[in-house]
């Protein structure tokens, strides 16, 4: 661990702005209270990019693995960033350093678009925040330079040539919930990293949530409807086992759980028929055109039901892949 870290920094911050780290859907921002001191001077604002840049450098697919928040602040009176990765799969991601290389640099050029007068590069501090469902360990590279295949004596004379970087680590596998609960956080810091901790596979949050009631009666309504969101579609544990704890937490919070599982519901139906329709579209430009390519498939797959109920009909007289997916 490391003390003094962006990442409690970051989220004590109450100019900070930042997406959502509990949800792999959501894009909205948060304020939080000022921290002290440091190198990293807290009263210099910290705020995200915009909601753009939440989840706009893990590709889609990843979605389901990573979070990743962007923050811009000042080090030293220069300009800065710190680019945070929530981690959700099971198994580390060996070549992590690798990843958030590529991250800084799509970091750095998003900057550069921003400021096309610019004469260097800000800092990008990257930090993952892991903590595996079985609670297993981080056990790799933290640093680029290991993932180089290459023999020590070669490294030792090639080592100012070579691409490095280290990332920070927050391994929550290895931190007990009572050293989180001592880190100094807001409310909705402190429950982003428990839930981390606790949330996969668990059918009983409703019981080990008990400790952390103050937290939770601390939270405004729009972020405890995304506790229950990331609850409800990170773990085990259904509306209905939940019941003591609302019960405690009182009609708001009822109120919320019950609207928020019910908009999941929805949106869990909507994204059904919106699968089946691709699946369907897809198999009829193949009868049509033969095999689609990768980009079409892609552009298929991720447009939403609107887009794939207009485009399927135009399959029956389109000569040609442009014409369905043009203008109407």
């Amino acid at each position: 661990m490391f003390s003094s870290s962006a990442w409690s920094v970051g989220f004590r911050s109450k100019s900070c702005q930042r997406t959502d780290p509990l949800s792999t859907r959501s894009a909205r921002s948060h304020r939080y209270r000022p921290g002290r001191g440091g190198r990293g001077d807290n009263r210099e604002t910290w705020r995200s990019i915009g909601p753009t840049v939440y989840g706009a450098w893990s590709a889609c697919r990843l979605r389901a693995f990573y979070s990743d928040l962007l923050f811009r602040t000042r080090l030293s009176g220069y300009d800065a960033y710190v680019y945070v990765l929530v981690e959700h799969q099971s198994c580390p991601d060996r070549f992590m350093p690798m990843r958030m290389l590529r991250y800084i640099l799509m970091t750095w050029t998003q900057h550069l678009d921003a400021h096309p007068n610019s004469k260097a590069l800000p800092a990008v501090v990257p930090l993952v925040v892991h903590s595996g469902p079985r609670g297993e360990q981080w056990n790799y590279p933290t640093e680029l330079g290991e993932l180089i295949d290459i023999d020590d004596a070669a490294r030792a004379e090639l080592a100012g040539y070579l691409p490095s970087l280290k990332i920070l680590l927050d391994d929550l596998s290895q931190v007990d919930i009572a050293a989180i609960q001592a880190r100094d956080l807001t409310p909705p810091a402190r429950l982003v990293l428990i839930l981390h901790k606790i949330t996969a596979k668990n059918t009983n949050l409703g019981h080990d949530l008990q400790p952390f009631l103050a937290d939770l009666s601390d939270l405004t309504t729009d972020d405890l409807s995304r506790i229950f969101e990331y609850i409800f579609l990170e773990g085990d544990t259904g509306l209905e086992d939940l019941q003591a704890l609302l019960n405690q937490l009182g009609q708001r919070a009822k109120e919320v759980a019950v609207t928020t599982a019910e908009r999941l519901r929805a949106e869990g139906h909507a994204e059904g028929r919106a699968e089946e329709a691709a699946r369907m579209l897809l198999k009829l430009l193949a009868a049509k055109f033969g095999t689609p390519p990768a980009e079409t498939v892609h552009r298929v797959r991720s447009a939403d039901i609107d887009e794939l109920e207009a485009w399927t009909p135009r399959v029956l007289t389109a000569a040609t892949l442009e014409e369905i997916f043009g203008p109407a």
